[in-house]
């Protein structure tokens, strides 16, 4: 795999890498997924909906490789910038089901939220 030219894209390149590579695990080992996530992994037939996020972060990862390799910095900006709402929405998601008790479970989201932002700013400013 060779890297992109523009130095600008390359946290966006890592961070579909990251997606990537996050989507497999929810994939591959749904109770970790949930663990990862920070809520419980349901049982029976519930757990196939862990998976689903995997997927979902996949999509998201193909998106971003796919618009930094065809050079397409405005295209991969705003994908950036509507993808910040899935790490809000699942921190918004732990706390109404987790309340309080969501304390550290929080940190990855709030760390997806910002790497996500962070990607946006370099590609905005490129």
């Amino acid at each position: 795999m060779i890297l992109p030219r523009d130095p600008t894209t390359w946290p966006a390149l890592a961070l579909a890498l990251a997606l990537a590579a996050l989507g497999l695990v929810f994939i591959a080992a749904p109770g970790w997924g949930a663990a990862i996530f920070g809520l419980p992994p349901p049982e029976g037939a519930a757990l196939a909906y862990i998976p689903v996020v995997g997927l979902r972060d996949l999509a998201f990862a193909g998106y971003l490789l796919g618009l930094v390799w065809r050079g397409d910095r405005d295209a991969a900006a705003l994908v950036l910038a509507v993808t910040l709402l899935i790490p809000l929405g699942d921190m918004t998601i732990l706390l109404a089901a987790r309340g309080p008790d969501a304390g550290w479970h929080l940190l990855p989201h709030a760390a997806s939220a910002a790497a996500v932002a962070g990607a946006w700013r370099i590609l905005r400013a490129g």
